[in-house]
């Protein structure tokens, strides 16, 4: 480590850029591979020059021994026949066989080293000389088998000495053989350190750069420290994301901002209200009858529900961009009737009735939060362009994996073309509203982001039974016996 941080110092200044780095990491971590050709094209040429040495030496001494044993047989025979005879013309045969024997013997004994025999021999050669002497039968016989037995042990160790220079090759291969093995080792080890070590060059400010993006993801306030040394893309990328992480802080601020005063301007009407709902709750201006209690009381139970909401509206906000909700068993049935119950003020002006029809004991996996949202942007949506004195239809059906909620209302259809769209921001239909409310187009987009944070789906199908459907799938909840 402290070796690369040293090198991280003195790299920097010569490699600027992305591409010469992994041109230079390629040309290094090649080194070893250079270093194994060099090698085994030196092992390759001494193995190839000594195998043509010793073929060429090998050939050579058995073509001068076999001359040479030839030649023994034929100086053999003539001696004997001078001898015998005594004939000028055969004494210079036997002078000639001698010197010729002389000479291939020197060949011999030049191709074959280290071969004693040959000194015996060449020691043997001045009593040769002196056959002429020779009277005695016996004598000749004994000399010349002794001469013929010094060819055959000649022949034997000539034998013995191609043996072992075979023997000897084959040790040096095998010990080529053994080095390359060795020498590949040290080089799969040597490249996968070198490749490891010079990939830190890439990885390490590739790391920083997730550093940077995580931190960024996570909304922290601080980001890992910027880069001295690196590549100039990757010092440019993350430029590009410090400037990035500061425009996002800039909009988070605005946001933040803009959530601050809408939730500080939406009480001062709220306050209104409610202290206009507190005088006819007090019979200030007289008595109530019982419809009217009952619609004093559903604007007290929505006031203080929306006075609920604005003080929330920015832990909202932040709950609709948290990554991961808190998951907990929720009874649909529940969750959905304290829905509808909210809206039984309008639902009684648009003479609107809402049919749940759902099991016993039915849960999902969610949020409490968010799916009260999902349901109430669903409900509040199903009431304002459902038609007038109809059924809206909630039905819920228990799967093996999940659980599928739809909101069906009569009323007019939302064409295939337009349905995606209506799930982002700002993005209305064309068709009538029935209360005088204008539609800012987010109710949907909503129930989208809430949905996907629930890991489940949600979107607009055909039906038999209604003109309009949403359909809502969320994880399956456990029975709670």
């Amino acid at each position: 480590m402290l070796v690369y941080k040293e090198i991280t110092k003195i790299i920097p200044v010569q490699i600027r850029s992305l591409r010469q780095l992994v041109f230079i990491s390629f040309c290094i971590s090649i080194v070893p591979f250079i270093a194994l050709l060099s090698q085994s094209y030196k092992d390759f040429t001494d193995v190839s020059r000594t195998t043509k040495a010793n073929a060429v030496q090998f050939v050579s001494l058995s073509a001068e021994l076999q001359a040479l044993l030839s030649t023994g047989q034929d100086l053999q025979r003539v001696i004997r026949q001078y001898l015998i005879l005594r004939d000028d013309q055969l004494k210079e045969i036997v002078d000639t066989q001698i010197s010729k024997f002389e000479v291939q013997l020197i060949m011999v004994c030049r191709l074959g080293e280290e071969l004693d025999e040959c000194a015996v021999l060449k020691k043997s050669l001045p009593s040769l000389r002196d056959y002429a002497e020779f009277n005695d039968t016996l004598i000749l016989d004994a000399y010349l088998a002794r001469l013929e037995n010094r060819l055959n042990a000649l022949q034997i160790q000539v034998n013995r000495f191609v043996e072992n220079k075979v023997a000897e090759q084959q040790n040096y291969l095998t010990e080529v053989r053994q080095r390359q093995a060795w020498l590949t080792s040290i080089l799969v080890v040597t490249s996968i350190l070198l490749v490891g070590f010079l990939a830190q060059f890439i990885a390490k400010p590739v790391r920083k750069l997730q550093d940077i993006i995580q931190a960024i993801a996570n909304s922290k306030e601080k980001l890992p420290p910027r880069s001295k040394h690196a590549p100039r893309e990757l010092l440019a990328v993350e430029k590009d994301l410090f400037w990035l992480n500061d425009r996002l802080g800039h909009l988070e601020r605005h946001r933040l901002a803009m959530l601050r005063h809408a939730s500080h301007e939406l009480k001062t009407p709220l306050a209104s209200i409610k202290e206009g709902c507190s005088i006819l709750s007090d019979k200030l201006i007289g008595e109530l009858n019982q419809h009217q209690e009952e619609v004093l009381r559903l604007l007290n139970d929505s006031a203080t529900r929306l006075s609920v909401l604005i003080e929330r509206l920015l832990d909202y906000n932040a709950l609709l961009q948290q990554a991961e909700p808190e998951l907990i068993n929720i009874d649909i049935a529940k969750l959905l009737n304290e829905c509808a119950s909210r809206y039984e003020l309008i639902l009684n002006q648009n003479g609107q009735d809402v049919v749940i029809n759902v099991s016993d004991q039915v849960f999902v996996f969610a949020e409490k939060e968010l799916g009260d949202r999902i349901f109430d942007n669903l409900m509040s949506n199903a009431i304002a362009y459902a038609k007038m004195d109809s059924t809206i239809t909630i039905d819920v059906i228990e799967n093996i994996d999940n659980v599928c909620i739809f909101f069906k209302n009569m009323g007019k259809g939302i064409d295939k073309d337009v349905r995606p769209d209506l799930f982002e921001p700002f993005r209305r239909g064309d068709i009538k509203r029935n209360d005088k409310v204008m539609g800012a187009g987010l109710g949907l987009s909503i129930v989208a982001d809430c949905v996907k944070l629930l890991q489940g789906e949600v979107e607009i199908i055909d039906v038999v039974d209604a003109d309009v459907c949403f359909k809502i799938t969320l994880q399956k909840g456990k029975f709670d016996e």
